[in-house]
């Protein structure tokens, strides 16, 4: 990859972060040379006390006209970069320097992602803490606003935001089975935007935690919930099962590969079912960050499914058939399988639901 088609996936990532709100105030991003932002997109070689093979200090530049430090732009840069075909690794050095390592296969495909996320963890498409302002989430004593609102809690701060959690009236006291935190309660002393989804049509307390969590949530707050017995059953047919599902069997290829004497390791992957997974990986941090500008933990739910049924699809790849030796091929694959179960767990536990290793 040439200098100059770095500058213009630097720009593209630029150009999504734009489209999906997590940057403003950047005026032209056109491709063409000399317009606007694209003619200050510049990629050379790092300098003393960079690393990698090529480094950017776009984010300085345009960090005043976004209204961010350096530092959160290229925070936002970052894993959206790192998703890009033919590019391992992306570090941030100095104030905000974005510094560019190039995968040396000959498809490039998710390595670098892959890497991302397992360095990650469970904190892979989260923002520094105090990136975004401060929220106060609002609602009506009713079962449903109040779960809608403890899961935008723990995405907008997962977004780094300060968020402050309140109730029109005395919680109720079921509420705590169903991990709800409130942190105050009663009329504000000024009028207050309220979170106002449409009403649970009975009570889901009789699902347990987690399907009732989900069947609150998976729905877009304007729509009806489904509360019934349909969240329970653990065939393909539910959506919970099969995100739950994906992850359980994540862990298992873990374990199964060790008995096998081998780990993951990030590196080339090709086929279209290891795209699709490696796409809806990249995807998370702009699911995120779109679920918590639009306060819409259920854009999250759709993505963990769409994750979900990508890794059931890929994982019969994963470990070696017969008397197939484990190859480099085989952990690049488990390494693949392992940032997916990442993502699922910590998509789960942003919505307040349990990933159990064995289903």
């Amino acid at each position: 990859m040439t200098p100059v088609e770095l500058s213009r996936t630097v720009l593209r990532a630029m150009r999504g972060a734009v489209a999906d709100g997590e940057l403003s105030g950047l005026g032209d991003l056109g491709e063409q040379e000399g317009e606007g932002v694209a003619r200050r997109v510049v990629v050379e070689r790092p300098r003393a006390g960079g690393c990698g093979d090529y480094a950017t200090n776009v984010a300085l530049q345009v960090a005043r006209a976004a209204g961010r430090s350096p530092l959160q732009v290229a925070e936002v840069l970052s894993p959206r970069l790192a998703g890009e075909p033919g590019i391992a690794a992306i570090d941030i050095t100095g104030p905000g320097f974005l510094n560019i390592t190039l995968d040396r296969g000959d498809s490039g495909a998710g390595g670098g992602l892959v890497r991302d996320v397992l360095a990650r963890g469970a904190r892979y498409g989260h923002a520094r803490p105090g990136t975004a302002g401060p929220h106060q989430l609002h609602f009506p004593r009713e079962v449903r606003a109040a779960v809608l609102a403890d899961s935008l809690r723990r995405i907008l701060v997962a977004r780094g935001a300060l968020v402050r959690s309140t109730c029109e009236e005395a919680p109720d006291a079921g509420w705590a089975h169903l991990g709800v935190r409130v942190d105050a309660y009663g009329k504000p002393p000024a009028p207050l935007k309220t979170l106002r989804p449409v009403p649970a049509p009975a009570d889901p307390a009789f699902l347990g935690r987690d399907a009732a969590r989900w069947a609150l949530l998976v729905p877009a707050a304007h729509d009806r919930p489904r509360i019934s017995e349909e969240h329970l059953v653990q065939r393909a047919s539910n959506p919970l099962f099969r995100v739950r599902y994906a992850y359980s069997r994540a862990r298992a290829l873990t374990r199964n590969a060790a008995a096998l004497g081998f780990t993951g390791t990030p590196g080339d992957i090709t086929g279209p079912d290891a795209r699709d997974l490696i796409d809806a990986l990249a995807a998370h941090p702009r699911v995120l960050a779109a679920a918590a500008r639009h306060h819409a933990p259920d854009r999250l739910a759709r993505h963990l499914v769409v994750t979900a049924d990508a890794l059931l699809a890929f994982q019969p790849a994963v470990l070696p058939l017969g008397d197939e030796k484990p190859s480099a091929a085989h952990r690049a694959r488990l390494a693949l399988a392992e940032a997916a179960g990442t993502v699922l767990a910590g998509g789960l536990s942003l919505l307040g639901i349990s990933a159990p290793e064995y289903l």
